[in-house]
């Protein structure tokens, strides 16, 4: 016969009160060193965006000299070949690439919503039929058919910002509908969904009050990936010159006048390298928040968290455990009793 030993010192839940883990699991969520660091890093460019404009020294189309300068205490960041002052530009540009791209995420998400979870609740041809719409999106090219639409509309008005987040609203939103469909067609036959609909409730009342807030740390992931999903796509459109700087200056078409100025060959680093590092900090704040809320709402990736959090207050320290230590039966009978801590169990 063989006893196996677990070592119940090095269980995720130890000797913690009930109490004490409900309240660790509830201030986790703000605790999070990635959600902090994700939410300062959105604070900054979302203050950026607001502020922006009004800090840049010149308007980003005015031309302060006649040819391309390196950076001085005049202008931090150069000019570019048409003597435009580029830490304006950048400043000036943080705020349409932000507005477009929450403004993109939010429309988005409300199509989710209302295509995913129509269509997980109803069933039946309500289904199929969204089911069918959400696929048809999901195959369809989505940059180079931007790029189309974007040809077609007007070059000189900066309203175009509601009608390009539009556009790009359009060809995300069906990704996240998929997801939410699949999450209402396990909740739709739970018992609190059942007790509304017994009682009388009209369907888009259940759908928005019963169903929709079990779903808001999913409808959260969804929309951060959708804006980082749009801030990907109107740099794209920005970069290969389809959007007019005229009308708005973005961060995208700085990185176009710097691949039409030949900044990279030339080695004006100043021009392409700050546009683009904000581009990737403002990806990786959305990027962070997300992995913050998938941390809280992910019972595997919570409780391990809570676990290591609890032996480290404990001053335990835990050593990696490989399942089970197997323990010849005459050898626990020689010591009578197992360790302490230890429990036996025969096999």
């Amino acid at each position: 016969m063989v006893t196996t030993v677990v070592d119940l010192a090095t269980t995720p839940a130890g000797d913690a009160p009930v109490t004490t883990r409900r309240r660790s699991r509830v201030a986790r969520l703000p605790r999070s060193p990635k959600m902090i660091i994700g939410l300062v890093l959105l604070a900054f460019f979302v203050i950026l965006a607001i502020v922006g404009p009004w800090l840049a020294p010149y308007d980003p189309g005015k031309i302060v000299v006649t040819t391309t300068q390196n950076p001085s205490a005049h202008h931090w960041l150069g000019q570019t070949q048409l003597g435009q002052d580029i830490w304006s530009q950048l400043l000036s540009g943080a705020r349409p690439t932000i507005v477009v791209s929450f403004l993109a995420g939010a429309i988005a998400t409300v199509l989710s919503i209302v295509v995913g979870i129509t269509a997980g609740y109803v069933g039946g041809w309500v289904d199929e039929v969204l089911s069918m719409l959400a696929n048809v999106f999901l195959v369809l090219p989505a940059l180079p058919l931007l790029i189309v639409i974007g040809s077609f509309l007007p070059k000189g008005d900066s309203a175009n910002d509601l009608l390009v987040g539009g556009v790009i609203a359009l060809t995300g939103w069906a990704w996240g509908a998929r997801v939410l469909r699949a999450q209402s067609l396990s909740l739709r036959n739970r018992d609190f969904v059942e007790a509304a609909r017994i009682s009388g409730e009209r369907t888009w009342r259940i759908i928005t009050s019963e169903m929709a807030p079990n779903l808001v740390a999913i409808l959260a992931a969804s929309f951060l990936f959708t804006v980082l999903y749009a801030i990907g796509t109107y740099v794209a459109l920005g970069f290969l010159g389809v959007l007019n700087p005229a009308a708005n200056w973005s961060w995208g078409s700085i990185l176009f006048d710097a691949t039409q100025g030949q900044a990279v060959i030339s080695g004006q680093w100043w021009w392409y390298v700050p546009p683009g590092l904000c581009i990737a900090l403002l990806g990786t704040s959305l990027a962070l928040i997300n992995f913050g809320i998938d941390e809280f709402i992910n019972p595997r990736l919570r409780s391990a968290g809570l676990s290591r959090k609890a032996a480290k207050s404990a001053g335990i320290r835990r050593t990696p455990q490989l399942g089970f230590t197997p323990v010849s039966a005459h050898r626990a009978r020689r010591h009578n009793t197992a360790p302490s801590g230890l429990v036996e169990f025969d096999r």
